[in-house]
């Protein structure tokens, strides 16, 4: 298995691209020209981070290590963000997939009163490489099932596991949808029920403690968090990506009922029917 470290390095070159600032419902606010260069340095014992945004400073910073609320996995996949969730304070995460020349990178902010704020849509290329983007998401494209894999890393530095998937997704009429999953292997597995009414290009469920939405967004993502997180209730961050027709990567973020992030799990998933 490769070291946190190494699979940092998955990422390494010129990433060229755009961040796209969304509203809390995906509506459009911003959209400004980017690129983002990671450099090995001292035969990759450093790497420099250099990112370049259209009318703002740029920002370089240098690691030697990662740790802390910065996780990533073999792919180069990865997450960072808040470890603790405290009162009066804002939180949120970055949840970044790879896919060979590609990148997709979701960052979801919420005020320090719990309410989401704002999401930042970050699409990104291998300079000098032809990348292309996908279409915006659609419901259609994601109804069917789906089976996968997920690799789940935690935060207290325990062994990584490894399970199956099942996701099914279908129409109930015209204005519901209903999902079922289920992960896990033998008397381990679980199996989830939920249903979403259907409000153009957002899902809304409603039935647990907290709400949560899920945004289908530009380049096949979707955004899945909770519309407010509140003290005493456990919740989870996704972001999910479509990067070929019957394939799907979605990346997913727990915190406990205490507001600790507690793990991190990467499900690679395909379309069975």
């Amino acid at each position: 298995m490769k070291s946190q470290w190494e699979c940092f390095l998955q990422n390494l070159g010129e990433w060229q691209g755009s961040f796209t600032l969304l509203s809390p419902q995906g509506e459009q606010r911003d959209d400004t020209p980017s690129l983002l260069r990671l450099e090995g340095l001292d035969q990759n014992q450093k790497v420099r981070l250099t990112l370049q945004r259209q009318s703002q400073a740029d920002v370089v910073l240098e690691f030697t290590s990662v740790g802390g609320g910065l996780k990533f996995f073999e792919t180069g996949s990865f997450s960072q963000g808040t470890i603790q969730v405290a009162p009066f304070t804002e939180f949120g995460a970055e949840l970044g997939l790879t896919q060979t020349n590609r990148r997709l990178r979701l960052v979801q902010i919420f005020t320090p009163t719990g309410e989401l704020d704002r999401l930042t849509l970050i699409r990104e290329q291998r300079r000098g490489t032809d990348a292309p983007e996908r279409p915006p998401l659609t419901l259609d494209q994601l109804l069917g099932e789906w089976k996968g894999n997920a690799v789940t890393l935690y935060a207290d530095l325990r062994s990584p596991v490894t399970y199956p998937t099942n996701l099914q997704i279908r129409r109930d009429g015209d204005t519901q949808l209903v999902q079922q999953l289920s992960f896990g292997d033998g008397s381990q597995s679980q199996t989830i029920t939920s249903i979403a009414s259907i409000e153009g290009s957002k899902l809304q469920f409603n039935q647990g403690p907290l709400p949560v939405q899920v945004l289908l967004l530009p380049d096949g993502a979707s955004s899945t968090c909770p519309t407010c997180i509140k003290a005493g209730q456990p919740f989870f961050l996704e972001a999910g990506w479509l990067h070929q027709p019957n394939e799907r990567q979605r990346l997913i973020r727990n915190y406990s009922d205490k507001g600790e992030w507690i793990s991190l799990t990467l499900v690679t998933e395909h379309r069975a029917n």
